[in-house]
């Protein structure tokens, strides 16, 4: 709400009236996996994500993988097989390196606990390039001792109060049998009673969650210990996916398993891609693509089911999202995929603590190293560091102010309450699509199909109540503006960029349109916007 001694802001000559404007897209960001950390491009890359975007969060995989040396059941010189350790060591240099980097930049670790150590899975390497061990432990104690050194080796280097303010999150995905896990839902739901105890043993108010699952899906396949494919069949067939009633992967079974055991559940975490594979009765997978307003109404109902459980209070973490769960999918390097995470996010600010998106740049290994500079990655940057066009989508969100003041078809007014500053963002995600998502895409090329959509879009409003002569800039980000994969394409999609390409590329990725708008002298802006399809604009104070 204004202050009493600033003017009363009006929008087309009515009275606002603020609200609470959550920045969930900025609480926490994903990043691969922790050893990746350890690069010198990712370091720079993520200090300016901070910076620009204002992520103060930070989650990735494997800061338990052997890549961290973290559980050291044996040691050796290199040659020759090494030599058990009568009581395995935890030893936290490279973890610390991280942290450390992490922390002194602002950014806290929303700690994922896994995977599992070599030494201590009982099965290796089920997933990605690097090599994940997925697996329940071959020795519960020994897990649990892993947390806890863990734990109070961080309490002691950053302090109770710091690591109070941490999440730790049991596992990832552990529903995705054989990848992510090996196991039963049951003996996930005992990994995660046992690491619960454990950690609230050290500290009560430390804060744990999970199950950490992925996705939503509209069929029984879950319901069992392990997925059950024949589950899927009629999901695969379906002639409208959008017509199911899809629901949260283990959730309500987790709520209640935990509270018969009067275990603490401080978060709830899931994953919400818009996407999910069905399996066919043919045994072939059907790839399936849901509505614009999926990621919304998921939250919706995840919000309910947790306010009918026992955990009515409980944080809820979307620990990854984005516009697809794959890595080689050209769409998110365009501005198509900027316009989409645009309007979910405002339209989904009140329905969670924090909505991650997977993740802020390329430097990304599950598949090992992309191929060429724009490859379909999940960054917001490619490994050059080149912004692609929902890096601007994050900057013109971090612009917003904490305080709603209009919400639209189009966009939404915001307000700094601090500074009483003004800050606008408007799209147009094309009437075309009929609430239809993005999709993905497995080229650049076929991204193309998008172009024609319409029509455009004339943002019109009055704002009243401002400073007399206050001047605002405005960034357009568009098709051709902004757009660094359009200018990649345009120079024939070099696979390797000449240091010249790379300095051309990072100009056009931020060639936004821009401009200035003036408040009048009686302190009236009048904004007037021909938003092209898929355009993002973001108006504010300079």
């Amino acid at each position: 709400m204004a202050c009493a001694s600033r003017p009363v802001i009006t929008i087309d000559d009515q009275l606002t009236e603020s609200t609470v404007l959550p920045h969930v897209w900025s609480l926490c960001a994903g990043a691969g996996r922790a050893n990746e950390a350890l690069r010198a491009d990712w370091q720079q890359q993520l200090r300016e994500a901070v910076d620009r975007l204002g992520f103060r969060y930070l989650r990735f995989h494997g800061v338990f993988h052997d890549d961290m040396f973290v559980y050291r059941g044996s040691y050796g010189g290199g040659f020759g097989p090494d030599v058990p350790l009568e009581t395995p060591v935890h030893t936290f240099s490279y973890v610390d390196k991280v942290f450390d980097f992490l922390i002194d930049l602002g950014v806290r670790p929303f700690v994922e606990l896994g995977f599992m150590p070599r030494e201590l899975a009982t099965q290796t390497e089920t997933v990605f390039w690097w090599g994940a061990h997925a697996s329940p432990p071959n020795d519960m104690d020994r897990w649990v001792e892993l947390v806890v050194r863990s734990v109070e080796h961080w309490i002691e280097r950053y302090g109770l109060a710091e690591v109070r303010e941490w999440r730790f999150e049991v596992w990832n995905e552990p529903n995705l049998v054989p990848h992510f896990w090996t196991g039963t839902k049951t003996e996930y739901f005992e990994l995660y009673g046992r690491t619960v105890q454990a950690i609230k043993a050290i500290d009560p108010e430390l804060k744990v969650g999970g199950p950490s699952t992925s996705v939503f899906v509209p069929d029984n396949r879950y319901a069992g210990e392990t997925e059950d494919r024949s589950a899927e069949h009629a999901t695969a067939a379906a002639s409208d996916p959008d017509a199911l009633d899809w629901r949260p992967v283990w959730i309500e079974d987790f709520l209640v398993w935990c509270a018969e055991r009067d275990l603490p559940v401080d978060f709830i975490s899931t994953h919400l891609y818009p996407t999910d594979f069905a399996f066919g009765a043919n045994g072939e997978a059907v790839s399936l693509t849901r509505y614009a307003d999926a990621t919304p109404d998921d939250l919706t109902v995840l919000r309910r089911l947790i306010g009918e459980s026992a955990y009515p209070d409980a944080e809820v973490h979307i620990t990854e999202w984005s516009s697809s769960p794959s890595s080689r999918d050209h769409i998110h390097d365009t501005v198509f995929a900027a316009t989409y995470i645009t309007r979910a996010y405002l339209r989904s600010a009140d329905l969670a603590d924090s909505i991650s998106y997977w993740t802020f740049t390329d430097i990304f290994e599950e598949g090992g190293a992309g191929l060429g500079p724009f490859h379909g990655g999940f960054g917001l940057v490619n490994e050059q560091g080149i912004h692609k066009p929902t890096f601007h989508a994050f900057a013109m969100l971090n612009r917003l102010g904490d305080r709603l003041i209009a919400s639209t078809a189009r966009g939404v007014v915001s307000q700094h309450s601090a500074t009483g500053d003004l800050a606008a963002l408007f799209y147009n995600y094309p009437d075309d699509m009929s609430n239809r998502s993005v999709g993905s895409r497995n080229t650049y090329e076929a991204t193309r199909d998008l172009i024609g959509m319409g029509p455009e879009q004339r943002v019109r409003h009055t704002i009243g109540g401002l400073e007399p002569g206050a001047v605002f800039a405005v960034e357009i980000l568009a098709p051709g503006h902004g757009d660094a994969a359009e200018a990649w394409s345009a120079i024939g999609q070099p696979l390797n960029l000449s240091r010249g390409q790379a300095a051309y590329l990072r100009e056009q990725g931020d060639a936004l349109q821009r401009q200035t708008l003036v408040a009048s002298e009686n302190g009236t802006l009048e904004i007037d916007l021909a938003l092209a399809p898929w355009a993002v604009a973001s108006v504010f104070a300079l």
